[in-house]
């Protein structure tokens, strides 16, 4: 059974999987993921599982650290915590790390997360009206609204009516998207499309209701650059010291100094 995981976005690249088609996709990060607390029917009338993650603040309370000690959490920074819904807590136990590798190539999951806030907008960008027309003497119509009822029947405006006002900044969920790759060495995954949310927000990831698929070939991805094995790394015991290499020095200015009397002493027998 898998339960949802936060993470945080990152931003948006583009992965070939193994038949070769190119897919955008969106990278969410993960931190850590521990279970906080399990819900049960007979303490809190419902099941579900508590996942605790380092969220965008660095501190927190003392009542959440306080939270966390029943768990053995209480030297983590665990300031983001979600309530995923399930059918069985017996799988979860408190204190439990969840990773990335629950989620395989192929299948689907939602993403949730705030929208990037826009400000004020008005119907032409936040409704996408058309405007009104652009000739006949219309000098101050071009982005307006319009009419918003009639005057004598309803005599009112109705609720719910489009009009200008704050957009973005609304929780929203992407459902089934599709998982191109998980890394778990790397804490990332790569789904397909877009999430809501800048780069850099906290995202929260659930399965989706669609069936995996079957035939999906997921990207071969290059190992990390940089990276040194174990048998790359040299020995201890076949590393020069310092003092190794000024001995060495040494020892050679010797040896030349010494030749360089013994040919002086030949010259002085020659003459």
């Amino acid at each position: 059974m898998t339960v949802g995981l936060i993470g945080r976005k990152v931003g948006m690249m583009r992965l070939y999987d193994g038949s070769g088609r190119a897919r955008g996709v969106s990278v969410i990060e993960f931190a850590p993921n521990y279970v906080t607390q399990l819900r049960t029917e007979d303490r809190d009338g419902y099941t579900a599982v508590q996942i605790g993650a380092r969220g965008l603040r660095k501190r927190m309370t003392r009542p959440a650290r306080g939270h966390l000690r029943t768990a053995g959490l209480e030297h983590e920074v665990l300031n983001s915590l979600e309530e995923f819904r399930v059918d069985d807590t017996s799988e979860f136990t408190t204190g439990q790390l969840l990773t990335v590798g629950q989620f395989e190539p192929g299948a689907f999951v939602n993403v949730t997360g705030v929208t990037k806030g826009r400000g004020f907008a008005g119907v032409v960008r936040r409704w996408n009206f058309a405007g009104g027309p652009k000739t006949h003497g219309q000098s101050d119509r071009h982005r307006a609204p319009g009419s918003i009822g009639a005057g004598t029947s309803p005599g009112k405006v109705w609720k719910g009516q489009k009009m200008g006002g704050h957009m973005g900044m609304r929780r929203k969920t992407v459902m089934n998207l599709l998982v191109v790759h998980a890394d778990p060495t790397r804490n990332l995954l790569f789904v397909e499309g877009s999430v809501p949310g800048p780069n850099g927000a906290s995202v929260t990831v659930t399965s989706g209701r669609r069936t995996a698929l079957v035939d999906y070939e997921p990207p071969v991805l290059p190992e990390i650059e940089g990276a040194i094995e174990p048998s790359d790394a040299p020995d201890v015991e076949d590393a020069e010291t310092p003092e190794a290499v000024d001995g060495s020095a040494g020892n050679a200015g010797d040896e030349d100094a010494a030749s360089a009397d013994s040919g002086d002493a030949a010259e002085e027998e020659q003459s």
